[in-house]
C-alpha cells in the first residue's frame, strides 16, 4: 500500500470551516495528513463492485420480503408493516448508504464487510475534506473517486420527482449532542437546497409528530408550527422500533396516508441488518465479493462475530478456528443476536495500521474513503483520503 504525505495538513482546512469535532484535540487528528494512492483501475473496480453489491442487496431483500424472514433479520415487529409498504412503493427512495469493504488495492480482492444503509456518516470527510485537501496542496482535485455531493443532489431531485403531490419541504433531524451528526446533515442539507428543497433542521427531541396532520417544527420567534412533507432522520430505524413504539405507529400511519416521505425509508432496515449477510451467502454462494456468513460459528474457519444492528465496531469479536477470542470490542449491543462472517484481514501499511475502504452508494457508487485503525475498525478510527493516479 502506498501513501502520499500532504505538505499542508487537513487540520487547517477543518479549522477554517469550524469542524472542531474532526480536529482530534488530545488525541490523534481524526483526518490523517496522508492520502492513499489508488490506481484508476483500482478505483474502477471499487465502483463496479459496489454497483454489483447493491443489486445483490435488492435481490436478497426481495427474498426476505417474499419469504417473511423479518424475524431472522431482527426487524422490530412494529416496523414490518412499514418496511413492506415502503419496499413495494417506488416513491420511497433510498437516498444513500455506505459499503464497507476489505481489499481492493495491491491485487487483494474486494470483499464485502457490511452495508451502512440507514444512517451512514463520513459524508463531510468523503465529499468535502479529502477533496479540499487535494486543492490545498496544489493537487488536481478531480483526481479522486468522489462525486458524492453531486450524487446526493441528483438523488434528492429524484425523490422530489417521485413525489410530485408533496411540497418540497425537508426537515433534517439528529439527536441532540452529536456534533458529528450535525455536520453530516449540514452537507446533506446543502445538497437538498441545490435540489430545490426548502430545508430546516431540528433535533428529533423537539420535532412534533401528529398522526393526522404530519411532522412539524416550531418557530422559536413566534411559536408557530411549520409542517414538512419530507423528513430525514439520522436516527436508526431500529431505535425507533425498539424505544419509540408510539412514534413507529405514527410514522406508519403518516406514510400510509402519503402525508410524509421518510428518508431513508423503512426498508433500509433490511439492508442495515447484518442478518442479510447470511441471506446473501445463501443466494450467491462463493461469490467473489462475499465472505461466507452464517448464523452460527463457521467450522474450522477464523470468523468475525457481529450483532445484527451493531455500529462502529461495537460488540464485534474475532474468533479463532476453535472458538477462542482473538480480539474483541465491547459495546451496548450485547443482547442482540449475531452472525458469523469469515475473517479477512484489512489492507495494512508498513507500520501495521489497518485500512477499511468505504464506498458510498447514492444511485450508483460515488465516493471512496478509508478508515484507519486496528483489526476491528471502531469509533476511534481515523479517516484517510485518497488520490487516483
Amino acid at each position: 500500500m502506498n501513501l502520499k504525505k500532504l505538505n499542508i495538513s487537513p487540520t487547517q482546512t477543518l479549522q477554517n470551516v469550524g469542524w472542531d469535532w474532526m480536529l482530534g484535540e488530545n488525541t490523534l487528528p481524526y483526518v490523517t495528513d496522508e492520502m492513499i494512492i489508488v490506481s484508476e483501475k483500482e478505483a474502477e473496480q471499487y465502483y463496479e463492485a459496489v454497483n454489483q453489491l447493491y443489486e445483490m442487496y435488492i435481490e436478497a431483500a426481495q427474498y426476505v420480503v417474499e419469504n417473511e424472514l423479518f424475524a431472522e433479520l431482527g426487524i422490530p415487529a412494529n416496523l414490518i408493516k412499514l418496511v413492506k409498504y415502503s419496499w413495494e412503493n417506488d416513491n420511497h427512495w433510498h437516498l444513500y448508504g455506505r459499503f464497507d469493504l476489505s481489499g481492493g488495492l495491491d491485487g487483494k480482492p474486494i470483499k464485502l464487510i457490511e452495508f451502512n444503509a440507514d444512517t451512514a456518516t463520513c459524508i463531510p470527510e468523503t465529499a468535502v475534506v479529502q477533496w479540499a485537501s487535494l486543492k490545498a496542496n496544489g493537487l488536481d482535485e478531480s483526481s479522486q473517486f468522489n462525486t458524492l455531493y453531486e450524487a446526493l443532489v441528483e438523488q434528492l431531485k429524484e425523490v422530489k420527482r417521485q413525489n410530485p403531490v408533496l411540497s418540497p419541504t425537508l426537515l433534517i433531524s439528529t439527536m441532540e449532542g452529536f456534533p458529528e451528526d450535525d455536520t453530516n446533515m449540514k452537507v446533506l442539507g446543502e445538497a437538498a437546497l441545490e435540489a430545490g428543497f426548502e430545508v430546516a433542521y431540528e433535533n428529533i427531541e423537539n420535532v412534533e409528530f401528529s398522526p393526522v396532520e404530519g411532522i412539524f417544527k416550531q418557530n422559536e420567534s413566534d411559536g408557530r408550527f411549520t409542517r414538512f412533507d419530507f423528513w430525514f432522520k439520522l436516527v436508526p430505524w431500529e431505535y425507533i422500533g425498539w424505544d419509540e413504539p408510539e412514534l413507529a405507529d405514527i410514522l406508519t400511519k403518516l406514510v400510509y396516508d402519503n402525508k410524509v416521505i421518510v428518508l431513508n425509508p423503512a426498508y433500509t432496515l433490511l439492508f442495515q441488518s447484518k442478518g442479510l449477510l447470511s441471506i446473501l451467502w445463501k443466494l450467491f454462494p462463493n461469490h467473489p465479493l462475499l465472505l461466507e456468513t452464517a448464523r452460527k460459528p463457521l467450522a474450522n474457519k477464523t470468523c468475525v462475530q457481529k450483532v445484527l444492528f451493531g455500529r462502529e465496531g461495537a460488540n464485534v469479536k474475532i474468533l479463532s478456528k476453535d472458538g477462542a477470542t482473538i480480539d474483541a470490542k465491547e459495546g451496548e449491543y450485547f443482547e442482540q443476536e449475531a452472525v458469523y462472517q469469515e475473517y479477512t484481514e484489512f489492507l495494512s501499511d508498513r507500520a501495521g495500521n489497518f485500512y477499511q475502504a468505504g464506498v458510498f452508494f447514492a444511485g450508483e457508487a460515488c465516493g471512496l474513503g478509508f478508515r484507519k485503525g486496528g483489526k476491528i475498525i471502531d469509533n476511534t478510527a481515523q479517516f484517510c483520503g485518497h488520490i487516483v493516479v
